[in-house]
């Protein structure tokens, strides 16, 4: 496997210009699938109502003051 820069890049340009192109509804469907994919990652059940953003705020850490 070779790692060729140019290739990388127009590769990557082609696949932008592709999702750009797409209808919106399509787009808010796969940012729904990576949303529904990214809480069974972290391991939170997928909510019933994919309509819906049912995501917690991550907790706030403190620094510890010694």
């Amino acid at each position: 496997m070779s790692l060729d820069l140019q290739k990388i890049l127009e590769s990557k340009s082609a696949l932008r210009r592709k999702l750009a192109a797409r209808p919106v509804g399509e787009k808010l469907r796969m940012l729904d699938a990576l949303r529904e994919r990214e809480l069974a990652i972290r391991g939170r059940p997928v909510p019933t109502d994919s309509r819906a953003v049912h995501e917690e705020a991550a907790p706030i850490r403190k620094k510890r003051v010694k």
